[in-house]
């Protein structure tokens, strides 16, 4: 079936005399995760993961992605035509160097604009112009294949109320206008998903996990412009849109009303954020500033309210894992428990602690050498029995009302071997050591990767994933700017009121994997002569498997940080549980 797209889809370049077709994962928003509308590289390719690119030209069709999903991707390409290109790989030319390598000159290139980055189709404009290769942006060639393509969402939106946001919609549209102000812009093009969400305090369900809401907003400095199905906006929202004027238009015009911008506008857009159609509709003359948008700054450092309400989440949250944990461990081998069901069990558990809203994305289950498969999805045909020895990881979450939680445990369900155990103890020793790091104002998590991943650099292992991410408020589970990586330098300083996952991990493929993952709030520590020194406050709540530690690996301080994040867990769970289930915890909490 993949094979006969994809020859569907060549019929239709030659056509058109393009040579190679381009499609992303993105939608015209630059998500991460996207509707069921936007899934053409899924379409097109078989491949499920969130990440990746394909190129398809009249001989290749290539698939591109990171190695979160190395494992994943050989197992979905293998009865298609489509081939694997492992990116940061020695030898594996990017998507940008393989095609400006082999598009011939004086050819053209094709992909759908809106599902396209400005700042990527810029890249390519430039590059491919130096063998006078022509871009064909307009359209989407998917179009003409995909006959029984869903159609968008039509889920209903709602406040998000202020005891939640802590913050009006009015006071956040004067921030963005003062920055507006401040760099000499009149005119603010957002199209992000969550920036808009957080912006105007709205939530929806128009991509699963994300609680955001199909639409594109335009600020002027006197006038609020937002792009979106009406029918999606009850009166709570609009009457919470106060005195400041907001025009509703329809989602799709956003691409003709760009063309009406008058030449005097400066314009501020974000080329990582905005799609390559809306850059090239903008008027020839119009003045355009690219730079981060003010809100996705905004929106990473956390308000008061916010803190107190995810705290509250993490709270609820740690309650549904520490009870999970406590299922897991008493009946493993007593009743069949397998990948799917145990996840099922997980969302049941926290459903039952309150505000409950959904998943923050699709729950990670995976045992045994299904846990070495970084994004595992277990599927009815991969779902495993779990067995009562070696490690099962799960990385899941929850969008409640008040907070966005992302955790993961690899829990031993039996013996271990001492290997398993050296990765554990290997991985938990790296998650420490960034949790308890002291660092000084100005730093970004560039710098600070190192703390956790250099643990496994000295015992020659690695981990082929970032070692932490933003995460939103009620908002999507990965956001930026803040995060750990070692090959991003350009993150943005972790400043006060930050939420920063810590999740280092191992994998070792056909046997088990290893993940352990914390939210950290980046909160102000001394200052002194030196400076202002900035640490990290611990809020997801939850045991780390002391049957998998191997104590003797582990060193003093080390040990001490444990036993003191457990003392914690243990004080801050234990009143939401049964008699049965503290007893229990106290022996996983116990000092070591």
């Amino acid at each position: 079936m993949i094979n006969e797209r994809i020859e569907k889809l060549r019929n239709i370049m030659k056509e058109k005399g393009i040579f190679a077709y381009i499609i992303p994962s993105a939608d015209y928003h630059q998500s991460e995760y996207v509707g069921e509308f936007f899934k053409g590289r899924q379409y097109i390719s078989g491949f499920t993961g969130s990440a990746g690119t394909v190129v398809i030209t009249p001989q290749k069709a290539i698939l591109w992605t990171d190695g979160r999903y190395f494992l994943q991707a050989e197992e979905q390409l293998a009865s298609s035509c489509v081939e694997l290109y492992k990116m940061g790989q020695e030898d594996v030319p990017t998507t940008f160097e393989y095609i400006e390598k082999e598009v011939p000159e004086g050819s053209k290139i094709g992909f759908d604009g809106r599902a396209i980055s400005a700042a990527m189709g810029t890249e390519l404009e430039v590059n491919l112009a130096k063998k006078n290769i022509t871009i064909s942006y307009e359209g989407d060639l998917l179009d003409e294949i995909w006959k029984d393509r869903p159609a968008l969402s039509d889920a209903k939106a709602f406040l998000l109320d202020v005891k939640y946001s802590g913050e009006e919609f009015t006071s956040k549209i004067a921030r963005v206008r003062n920055i507006m102000k401040d760099v000499g812009a009149t005119t603010h093009i957002l199209t992000s998903l969550d920036d808009i969400a957080w912006l105007f305090n709205i939530r929806g369900g128009d991509v699963k996990y994300n609680p955001v809401v199909l639409s594109y907003a335009v600020i002027t400095l006197d006038k609020v412009i937002l792009f979106v199905d009406e029918n999606k906006l009850n009166d709570e929202i609009k009457a919470s849109f106060g005195e400041e004027v907001v025009e509703i238009k329809e989602y799709f015009q956003i691409d003709e009303f760009v063309k009406t911008i008058n030449k005097e506008e400066v314009v501020l857009v974000d080329n990582n954020k905005i799609n390559y159609t809306i850059l090239k509709n903008i008027p020839e003359g119009v003045k355009i500033l690219n730079s981060m948008n003010p809100s996705t700054v905004f929106k990473a450092q956390k308000n008061p309210v916010e803190i107190a309400n995810t705290k509250q989440a993490h709270i609820r949250d740690g309650v549904a894992v520490t009870k999970f944990m406590y299922w897991l461990k008493n009946n493993i081998g007593k009743i069949e428990i397998t990948e799917i069901s145990a996840a099922e069990k997980m969302t049941e558990l926290r459903r039952e602690q309150g505000g409950f809203i959904e998943e923050s994305f699709d729950s990670i289950a995976g045992y045994g050498a299904n846990g070495a498969i970084v994004h595992y999805s277990a599927t009815e045909e991969s779902n495993t029995t779990i067995q009562p020895k070696g490690l099962f990881l799960l990385d899941s979450g929850g969008q409640y009302f008040d907070g966005t939680t992302d955790i993961t445990r690899t829990f031993a369900v039996g013996e271990l071997t001492e290997e398993e155990k050296y990765h554990f103890t290997t991985v938990a020793r790296a998650m420490i050591r960034l949790s308890g790091v002291k660092f000084l104002h100005g730093v970004n998590g560039y710098y600070l990767d190192i703390l956790a991943r250099g643990i496994l650099w000295n015992e020659g292992l690695n981990y082929n994933h970032g070692t932490g991410h933003g995460i939103g408020h009620v908002l999507n589970v990965h956001e930026g700017p803040n995060g750990f990586r070692c090959d991003n330098p350009n993150l943005a300083k972790l400043e006060e009121g930050m939420i920063t996952t810590n999740e280092p991990g191992f994998y070792k493929a056909g046997s088990h994997g290893i993940r352990l993952e914390n939210e950290m709030l980046c909160v102000k520590g001394e200052k002194n002569e030196f400076g202002q020194f900035m640490e990290f406050e611990p809020i997801t709540i939850a045991p780390i498997d002391l049957d998998a530690i191997n104590v003797d690996l582990m060193k003093e301080d080390e040990k001490a940080y444990l036993n003191e994040y457990h003392k914690m867990v243990f004080d801050t769970v234990s009143p939401f549980l049964t008699d049965e289930e503290v007893e229990w915890l106290k022996g996983y909490t116990r000092a070591i």
